[in-house]
């Protein structure tokens, strides 16, 4: 019986070969679009990677996946995670321009940094 990685990755595969896909061009584009789903669908939208304008080449959840096992690995912190999450529901990065959000800024390019690797990784960001 094949692992539940292996089943994963042709389910990918297979959706893949179905419709093509575009990758996201940045992780904080990929970040922005996540929130919009997981926010989406904590309203009652039942969100998937193709639908909408452009077919993507993951889930929402897939992005998540990948923040936690940067977590897991001690490459981001609860204060990362809880930056991304808050910036991501206004849908915008904060701007170091502003004294109140220098901090934020520097957490948020850290975490995006880190994340953007594992993406480009997964074939998500290109």
């Amino acid at each position: 019986m094949p692992s539940i990685a292996l089943m994963t990755e042709t389910s990918h595969a297979a959706r893949a070969t179905r419709t093509p896909t575009t990758p996201f061009r940045s992780a904080e584009e990929a970040w922005f679009w996540t929130m919009a789903a997981l926010m989406a669908r904590r309203d009652g939208a039942r969100v998937r990677a193709g639908i909408g304008r452009v077919n993507r080449p993951c889930e929402p959840d897939d992005v998540v996946k990948c923040l936690d096992i940067l977590y897991r690995r001690r490459r981001v912190d609860l204060v990362h995670a809880r930056i991304l999450r808050v910036w991501g529901e206004r849908q915008a990065a904060p701007n170091p321009a502003f004294a109140t959000e220098r901090g934020d800024w520097r957490l948020w390019r850290e975490a995006l940094e880190r994340l953007e690797f594992l993406l480009r990784m997964k074939g998500i960001v290109a």
